[in-house]
């Protein structure tokens, strides 16, 4: 009987505090939608009743007329910001108030993944920021341009000599070649990941971006019970992955270092800085390597994996943009394509732009350094947010606005020809994020994705086939823009 009171009370206990953390913004005056108790606004995402996407874009359009929205990840409060001047102060103008990115792996968990540019705070991110940057000048751009287009000639040549008959399952297809680019400009290997399909590092790389059912578990561990998953020390990554990729980054310092050996890439940058002074240990050089190739390997193969459905799907588009490439060709001595000829393509620029705007990344987030007040406008009250408080914003959500974008679901590159893209309205347009916090290679990634698109588009065409759906379905078991049933295209010769 007395356990039984034990247990009663514990519950009753348990409810008080839920009540009152899912109170956090209505006591605040800010809306928020009816909570699931433990999950927050991630319970049909938990269950796998709706996709991620689904989640921001409902909680996005809850509550129409409002700039901002309550929600919660998990236990955690987080401030949705949908009006684009309050997303241009929090980003940039005040950034100050908001210079860091929520860490959901605390440091001593899994050092590899929780120091990286990511998620490194105050001076410690600026000087990595700094140290960072000289990777993607114009100069460097053009070195790498040379060791990427190296690398797709393996696709080129996969491509002629395959079977044409049999479809091509595009995120396999891209996120090979995203591997093969990321290994040369970032860690020095040679990699074709197309022909030996099952290299180590295309295996390691495709296990550490695949976030299924145990490591999304993991994720929530975190965000639902944050001291608990510290203290039974849940790894969101294996052990096997971070050692492989502390092994490579280790061996390839140590080579470089008793060989003097000098390669153009942010290893280099990295080693460099640290004979400088900077503070930097081989585990801190192996993390900022590791977000790199996480960004490059799952992103770029997203960005790449949309737009070749969306020009086999809007064969006009595709055809506009082949008539460009041809007159480049053209212009170019003995028909080799240079640096400055492809970074002059702008319909190229317009196609890539808008496969950006409809599939982006989900979502970005700050949290707040400092206290800062939102001044109210009409009927709102004061809201003041706080040290620690996380903000949201929804890139995905206010991109696929029709207030902002006419027909958003409709794939039109011509919103961004020169006369269009003057009337898009201030920061409702950020596909790589915003301000200082700015995704560091939104450079290399559109770089990547225009010799990709180009060298392949001169010789083939991409083609709906039998198993290409039309209109996509998005998985429910991913944070991103995954296809539920993969993205099947044939690639035939033009």
């Amino acid at each position: 009987m007395l356990c039984l009171i034990l247990f009663v009370l514990l519950v009753i206990l348990l409810l008080i505090k839920l009540s009152k953390t899912y109170s956090y913004w209505t006591e605040r005056g800010v809306k928020q939608r009816k909570q699931t108790y433990l999950l927050g606004d991630n319970g049909k995402v938990f269950l796998k009743k709706e996709s991620f996407f689904d989640m921001i874009t409902s909680i996005y359009n809850a509550f129409p007329e409002e700039r901002y929205i309550g929600m919660y990840q998990g236990l955690l409060p987080t401030l949705v910001i949908k009006d684009p001047d309050l997303i241009k102060n929090i980003a940039i103008k005040d950034f100050d108030h908001f210079t860091d990115h929520q860490q959901v792996i605390p440091n001593g968990i899994d050092d590899v993944w929780a120091k990286n540019l990511l998620t490194l705070k105050g001076d410690y991110w600026r000087q990595m920021r700094a140290t960072l940057s000289p990777s993607f000048t114009s100069v460097k751009m053009k070195m790498m341009f040379t060791l990427i287009a190296e690398t797709l000639k393996f696709y080129e040549d996969y491509l002629k000599k395959r079977d044409h008959t049999e479809s091509i399952e595009l995120k396999d297809f891209f996120t090979r070649f995203t591997n093969d680019a990321i290994a040369t400009v970032a860690f020095g290997l040679k990699c074709d990941s197309i022909n030996n399909k099952d290299n180590e590092f295309y295996l390691m790389g495709k296990d550490a971006t695949n976030f299924g059912l145990k490591r999304n578990l993991a994720v929530f561990a975190y965000l639902i019970m944050p001291k608990i998953a510290s203290f039974f020390n849940i790894k969101i990554f294996p052990t096997k992955i971070t050692n492989f990729f502390k092994n490579l980054i280790n061996k390839t310092i140590r080579m470089r270092e008793e060989n003097d050996i000098i390669r153009p890439d942010m290893i280099h940058l990295l080693l460099e800085a640290k004979k400088d002074g900077f503070e930097l240990s081989d585990e801190t050089i192996t993390s900022q390597a590791v977000i790199f190739f996480f960004a490059g390997f799952e992103s770029v193969a997203t960005l790449l994996t949309f737009m070749g459905y969306e020009l086999a799907i809007n064969p006009e588009v595709q055809e506009k943009l082949q008539k460009e490439i041809d007159e480049t060709l053209k212009e170019c001595e003995n028909r080799n394509l240079t640096y400055d000829a492809l970074t002059k393509m702008k319909y190229l620029d317009m196609v890539i732009n808008e496969t950006l705007r409809k599939w982006p990344t989900l979502a970005t987030d700050r949290v707040c350094t400092k206290y800062y007040k939102i001044e109210p406008i009409q009927n709102e009250k004061d809201i003041i947010i706080q040290p620690g408080d996380v903000v949201w914003l929804p890139i995905a959500a206010i991109q696929r606005d029709p207030k902002y974008f006419e027909n958003p679901d409709k794939f039109d590159p011509e919103r961004f020809n020169e006369k269009n893209k003057e009337k898009i309205k201030p920061f409702t347009y950020f596909p790589f994020g915003l301000g200082p916090r700015t995704c560091i290679g939104s450079r290399l990634a559109l770089l990547e994705a225009k010799i990709a698109f180009f060298n392949i588009l001169k010789d083939f065409n991409f083609v709906p086939c039998e198993k290409t759906e039309i209109p996509l379905k998005i998985s429910k078991d991913s944070f991103g823009f995954v296809p539920q049933n993969g993205l099947w295209i044939d690639i035939k010769p033009r």
